[in-house]
């Protein structure tokens, strides 16, 4: 009897300190996670920039996210506008195009497939687009 309990005080005191790794694990996974959600917009890894070069590409992706249900309201609006701006302007024209199609393309040189997202990612893709895009109004 007495090798059971000093078992089950193992198996209590390994299951412990496991609980305690595991909380240790959490609060490290948080903390790498705010540091790039500053710079990603709470998405886990830095988004392509979005700038007066790029006006094509981001209202071309708004296109996307509205016809897919990641964005409502503003987005049709927003994405006109910038449309609006880019009319006549072949490089521009094309870079909505495949925006439409899901590719954000950056100014910093980056491109992002929206197509390859989870959903709860492309909303929040579709978001910090639509922030951005919106100040190049």
């Amino acid at each position: 009897m007495h090798a059971r309990s000093t078992l089950i005080a193992l198996a209590l005191l390994a299951a412990g300190a496991s609980a305690q790794a595991n909380d240790l694990l959490d609060q490290l996974k948080e903390k790498a996670g705010a540091a790039a959600s500053s710079q990603s917009g709470n998405l886990g890894f830095k988004m392509p920039s979005i700038g007066s070069s790029t006006i094509g590409s981001a209202a071309g992706v708004l296109q996307y996210c509205v016809k897919n249900n990641y964005l409502g309201g503003d987005a049709a609006s927003v994405k006109d506008k910038l449309l609006a701006k880019i009319t006549g302007q072949k490089q521009q024209e094309k870079n909505f195009e495949s925006g439409a199609k899901g590719l954000l393309k950056g100014g910093d040189g980056k491109t992002l497939n929206m197509k390859i997202l989870s959903s709860k990612v492309k909303e929040k893709a579709c978001d910090y687009v639509l922030k951005n895009a919106t100040s190049l109004i």
